[in-house]
Parts: C-alpha cells; sequence; structure tokens
C-alpha cells in the first residue's frame, strides 16, 4: 500500500513509534533514526527478550518491527546535514520532541521543506505548537489525569485511575497516521506539503466522544460509574459462581432476552426496567437483583446461554489468555518470527486489507543496524566517509 513512501522518523519511546511501526507494515520504508544512546524504551525492562548486549526490552520490541535503525548525532553539523539528505528524499517525517528543539537542528518544517515543498512533517507533543503548555513536556500519565479521562475511571467510591496501558500515547499515535495519510494524500495531488500538529491533549479529549458531549451539554462534569455505563443498564461485568463475565444490554429487546432466560419475566414487564431509561434510573435495584442470580452458574455457562439468546457478553480474560483465544488465533493477530537465533512473538497488525495485506515484515532493528546501508545506498556515502563519521562521533 505504502511501497514507495519513505518516513523519516525521529520518534522514540511510544505515540510516535506505534504511529510509524503501522506506516511500516503497511509498506513505508520507515528509517528510525535514533542518538548513540537509542531509543529510551530500549533499556525500560524488564521483561527482556535475549540476553546480554543483544537483549531488548519488551516494551521497545512492541511498537519498532519493520523499520530500520540509524544512528545519528544531530549535536553534529554531519548529522544534522546527513539528516536533511535523508528528509529531501522522504515523504513524511515525524517527530515526537518539545517545541523547540528541532528548530535548535536547524530540522524544523519550513527547514525542510525548503528542499522537499511536498514533505509532510507530523509533530507529536503533550500539549501542541502553540497555547500555554505547548513548552510542558508529555507524558501520558499526565495527560490521562489532565484531560479528564483519570476522572472517569475507576471504582465510583475509589480514587481516579489510569487505563492500564499509555493509552493516550496509543491514541495519539492512531490520530497521527490517518492525519498524515490525509497529508500525503493532500501532496500527492498538488505538490504542497505540511505539518500535522499532533497533542495528546487534544487527541485525549477527543477520544472521550460521548462522555465530553455530555458535559458540554449538561455543564456538570461526568459522574465516574466503575465498570457500569453512564447511559447504558445493564451494561457492566458480573460476578458468576467461578469468576466474572461481561454483559452488555443494548436495547430493551435485549433485556426482554435476558429476562427469559434467568426465568424473571417480570422484570420486563416491571415499569421500573422495562427501558433503558427507566433501568438508568432504577440502577441501584436491578443490578443486586442480577448480581445474586448470577451467581448461581459458572461464567461460561452464562456467556454460551446469553450469545444463544443474542445478548451479548464474553468472559473476563486476562491479557495472555485474550492473545491465546481462539478468534485471535484464527485472524493471526499474535505473530512470531526470528530474531536473535529464536523466535519473537508479537502482535501484528490488527487490520485486514483483502488486497493489499499489512504485515510485520521484519523484527525490530538493533540499534544503528542499518546505519551503514542507508547512508550508502540513500546518500551515495563510501566506506571511508561513513568510517570518518563513525570515528567523529556522528553515527
Amino acid at each position: 500500500m505504502l511501497s514507495g513512501i519513505r518516513v523519516l522518523d525521529f520518534t522514540r519511546v511510544l505515540a510516535g513509534p506505534f504511529c510509524t511501526m503501522m506506516l511500516a507494515d503497511m509498506g513505508a520504508d520507515v528509517i528510525k533514526v535514533e542518538s548513540l544512546q537509542g531509543d529510551d524504551t530500549r533499556q525500560w525492562g524488564p521483561p527482556w527478550f535475549g540476553s546480554g548486549d543483544e537483549r531488548e526490552s519488551a516494551y521497545y520490541l512492541s511498537v519498532n518491527r519493520s523499520k530500520r535503525s540509524l544512528t545519528l548525532n544531530l549535536k553534529t553539523d554531519a548529522g544534522r546535514q546527513i539528516a536533511r539528505g535523508l528528509a529531501a528524499q522522504s515523504q513524511i517525517v515525524v517527530e515526537n520532541f518539545k517545541p523547540g528543539t528541532m528548530a535548535g537542528f536547524g530540522l524544523t518544517y519550513d527547514d525542510l521543506s525548503a528542499d522537499n515543498p511536498a514533505l509532510v512533517y507530523g509533530s507529536i507533543t503533550g500539549y501542541g505548537q502553540a497555547g500555554p503548555y505547548r513548552e510542558r513536556p508529555g507524558y501520558d500519565f499526565v495527560i490521562q489525569g489532565q484531560s479528564g479521562l483519570m476522572s472517569i475511571t475507576g471504582a465510583v467510591d475509589g480514587q481516579p485511575h489510569k487505563v492500564g496501558v499509555a493509552i493516550s500515547d496509543v491514541i495519539a499515535g492512531l490520530f497521527a497516521i490517518s492525519s498524515l495519510l490525509a497529508a500525503l494524500r493532500h501532496a500527492e495531488r498538488t505538490g504542497q506539503g505540511q505539518q500535522v500538529d499532533i497533542a495528546l491533549l487534544d487527541t485525549s479529549l477527543a477520544a472521550l466522544v460521548n462522555i465530553a458531549s455530555s458535559a458540554l451539554i449538561t455543564g456538570q462534569p461526568p459522574a465516574r460509574y466503575g465498570n457500569a455505563h453512564p447511559n447504558i443498564v445493564p451494561y457492566q461485568p458480573f460476578r458468576a459462581a467461578d469468576g466474572q463475565f461481561t454483559l452488555a444490554v443494548g436495547n430493551d429487546r435485549q433485556f426482554a432476552a435476558l429476562c427469559q432466560l434467568i426465568e424473571r419475566p417480570d422484570l420486563a414487564a416491571d415499569s421500573r426496567f422495562s427501558t433503558n431509561p427507566a433501568r438508568v434510573e432504577n440502577r441501584d435495584v436491578l443490578t443486586p437483583i442480577l448480581s445474586t442470580i448470577f451467581l448461581t452458574r459458572s461464567a461460561a455457562e452464562w456467556v454460551e446461554a446469553l450469545l444463544a439468546r443474542n445478548v451479548p457478553a464474553g468472559l473476563v480474560n486476562d491479557v495472555l489468555t485474550a492473545l491465546n483465544d481462539p478468534q485471535i488465533e484464527s485472524r493471526g493477530l499474535a505473530q512470531a518470527m526470528p530474531y536473535l537465533d529464536d523466535v519473537l512473538k508479537l502482535v501484528g497488525p490488527p487490520v485486514g486489507f483483502s488486497t493489499t495485506p499489512a504485515m510485520a515484515r521484519t523484527p525490530p532493528p538493533a540499534l544503528g543496524q542499518h546505519t551503514d546501508e542507508i547512508l550508502r545506498d540513500l546518500l551515495g556515502c563510501d566506506e571511508t566517509t561513513i568510517a570518518q563519521y563513525r570515528a567523529a562521533g556522528v553515527i
């Protein structure tokens, strides 16, 4: 799909690397530009894959497959010149430094577009390129709190909680992918590139969707409902005889089917529960009734019986169980590839294309693994020049 598209990737940690990995899975040639010390996440372990000097952290491995690694010291004139030469041969540049950092390197959008007017330049930061917070460091945990996401996550009577993954980074990375490809489409049609400004705070707020809409319409901060839903009942996990399962009753027909299953048709006829708005108003009465009934059978039995009546339900799995689920196996999401004389297991591209499938093409690169070939093949450097760069600490 993106064959022939080169992405010069100045990102590290999660939001940027997640974005560029997805572009690489779709066929782009992604050159990961790293400092001589490497992406910080290479040291974010345990857990590790491999041992000794060759080991890599599970964190780094999760978002860097299908790329090539080039080490480059941007604090040197030669390093910056190499970066400019590669940007001139790229369609997309992505960076996630604090605003002003790339200006110090002479590698801003204005700098690089002077040589490459069609260049699409993505900047991923915590707060964007403008505004009173633009200089602040952007960390997922801080953004989850600041965006309001933590305020609606966690137990009703407990403390605000973060999501169990760095979800603000992931959300920003996903917005970055679609935005960069839209800008690329414009550049291909017009020859005009542009800078795309992606902020973790902006995208996290956008991802609150109906919750943010409710706050704007009511003028009130949304309440925290724990694992329940603010607008749909019953829509939450329940404890069974041997574990937990999720129940998602999305309409009154499904609720009537649930009541038939549990042999309580009276609940569906009760004016307190017959419609979803009524169930929302009376959740404190209905939920304990259902909770007692669900303790009488196993979670798997309830899920099977509910699905047989077209009522959405599922088991509450841990991550490893989910990765080994028959549905996931049938979709080929968990993939394996040779790496360090072993087999590395990774979560592969999650979207299917009927004609041009995305794929994990190569394992995540070792630090600087492709430095020589990139300098040689793209910039025409000979072995003597490459050796001189290395001796001078440029690469």
